[in-house]
Formats: structure tokens, C-alpha cells, sequence
């Protein structure tokens, strides 16, 4: 699958994992007090798939047979990257983020915060699925806004 992205944005991956309850994983940024989806780059060559379950597992300890795909947004949705903290976000290259959106469903398995060496997340909790929108960073708030609206009707009551 290849994506025509805008100049000047990363293609990134960003799931929204429910546990049995249709909580949100929702995850602290290490040595910081914001609060986020998992969600990283895809590298060259990488498909969005690949990329997705690859940073789910470094991110958060999950291995593809701990969910199952519900959704996967049907566009890239975009956030920039205010320029006061460009130089300290991927090294400046990049003025925003172009994510690919999942919506994932755990089946098994726990949530790991230290698969990495140098873990990005220091706690996680199961919020209810709108409570991100809130709590986000605001330059994230519209794509928060954009997936959650995306995947509303894909909860099971």
C-alpha cells in the first residue's frame, strides 16, 4: 500500500487498543505528563501493517496474536508539529505527521511498557474512549478527534 503524503510529514501509525470493557489504552510518555496513543514511524520499505504491529510491540508488549484488527482509518489523518518543538521531535525534519489509524480489539495477552531499552511510555491506564480527546496534547486534538469519530460506530455496544 503506498500513500501519496504531503511534503514535510512522516508517515506514522497510531492504534486505539480496547480491552473486553471497549477501554482505550491510553499511555504517559516517559519523563513527561502527556498522555497518548501508541503510535510510531514506519519505515522505508515497511508496510503500514508491518509498522504497526512492529511498534506495538516495542511500545506496548503486544505481538499480533494478542488483537484483532477492527478498523483501520480510511485516510491519513494529519497533525503538525508546533515549531517551538520541531527540533526536539524527530530531529526537526519534519513539520507533522501523517498516521494511519487502527483500531484494535485485545484478545489475550498484558500490556509491557519495557520491551525497549529505553521505553517511551512510563504508565498506562484503560480510559473510556472518548476521555483522549481531552486529555491529549492540543496539537493532536483534531486527529484524535477525526480517528475516535472514525471508529465510533466500529464499538460493539
Amino acid at each position: 500500500m503506498t500513500f501519496k503524503i504531503k511534503t514535510g510529514y512522516r508517515l506514522n501509525v497510531a492504534m486505539i487498543v480496547l480491552n473486553k470493557e471497549n477501554k482505550s489504552l491510553f499511555c504517559k510518555r516517559r519523563n513527561t505528563d502527556n498522555w497518548q496513543f501508541p503510535q510510531g514511524g514506519v519505515d522505508e520499505d515497511e508496510s503500514i501493517e508491518s509498522a504497526m504491529f512492529r511498534e506495538l510491540n516495542e511500545e506496548v508488549g503486544l505481538n499480533k496474536e494478542n488483537v484483532e484488527i477492527k478498523a483501520v482509518s480510511q485516510n491519513l489523518i494529519y497533525y503538525d508539529i508546533p515549531k517551538n518543538i520541531r527540533s526536539r521531535v524527530l530531529g526537526g525534519k519534519f513539520k507533522g505527521q501523517a498516521q494511519k489509524y487502527f483500531l484494535l480489539k485485545l484478545i489475550s495477552g498484558e500490556i509491557d511498557l519495557n520491551k525497549e531499552n529505553t521505553p517511551e511510555f512510563d504508565k498506562y491506564t484503560w480510559v473510556p474512549f472518548w476521555y483522549p480527546l481531552n486529555q491529549v496534547v492540543d496539537f493532536k486534538k483534531e486527529a484524535y478527534r477525526n480517528a475516535l469519530i472514525e471508529f465510533k460506530n466500529q464499538i460493539s455496544k
